[in-house]
């Protein structure tokens, strides 16, 4: 029987709703899209606010990361499937460039792990679903993402696992138990503000055991310490994702 699929009628208000908060969200931020959909990409650029945030569009690795370079952008909105290249590859390119960049990762397909995989260990500070968007999954991603936390959906983080094809490289050296919780609450999608508020440490022990945390695992973002520490074992998966 032929799937009847999502009647995407009774949530018109609510779509337009999270598109009115990704503006918001955009707002302070100079951003580059790149999809692999030329309709997706039309309909995202009707969608933004006319502004500066949105400063390039393209559909291929090699343009988005001339756009990032050439614009001065500081946000990178980019699908895993390109007309050329990918979202994984233009991700570790991007970030390769400039560290500082933020970068959110749409995926379409999400069985191709090694793409989510490069853009993850390159950095990616959010990955979300494209079937969960118009239930406000990148407005989620970039709310988190611009107060200092990593988003990555939880569905996405099993497929990853599954699809993982070994334990991957032991720490440097042993997590202390703060270190520990820190991780578990990173995992989770906390702020720094939040975990200081949760351990009852200062914001800048936090982020003295962000530090060590991403030495010890050799990992480029939270997202990417997070992943680390779930798939080593060393902290739970998060029970509210």
């Amino acid at each position: 029987m032929r799937s009847k699929g999502l009647d995407f009628t009774p949530l018109i208000d609510e779509v337009r709703g999270h598109v009115d908060r990704g503006n918001q969200l955009m707002e302070p931020h100079r951003v580059v899209a790149a999809m692999g959909s030329r309709l997706a990409l039309s309909l995202l650029i009707c969608s933004i606010r006319p502004g500066h945030q949105l400063v390039g569009a393209a559909t291929t690795e090699a343009t988005a990361l001339e756009l990032l370079h050439d614009t001065g952008a500081d946000l990178l909105l980019c699908t895993d499937r390109l007309e050329q290249g990918n979202g994984g590859s233009l991700v570790a390119a991007a970030k390769a460039r400039d560290p500082a960049l933020s970068a959110v990762l749409i995926v379409t397909q999400p069985r191709r792990l090694i793409t989510i995989r490069r853009a993850v260990e390159a950095g990616c500070d959010g990955v979300c679903l494209e079937s969960q968007i118009g239930r406000g999954t990148v407005a989620l991603a970039l709310t988190t993402v611009s107060s200092g936390a990593a988003y990555m959906e939880k569905s996405l983080y099993k497929q990853y696992f599954e699809g993982y094809g070994g334990i991957g490289d032991a720490p440097l050296a042993k997590l202390t138990d703060r270190e520990v919780d820190v991780l578990q609450l990173m995992a989770a999608d906390a702020t720094n503000q939040d975990i200081a508020a949760n351990l009852f440490i200062s914001a800048e022990t936090v982020k003295s055991h962000v530090a060590q945390i991403f030495h010890k695992l050799s990992a480029r973002s939270r997202l990417h310490a997070a992943v680390k520490g779930i798939r080593l074992g060393l902290v739970e998966w998060p029970e509210d994702r």
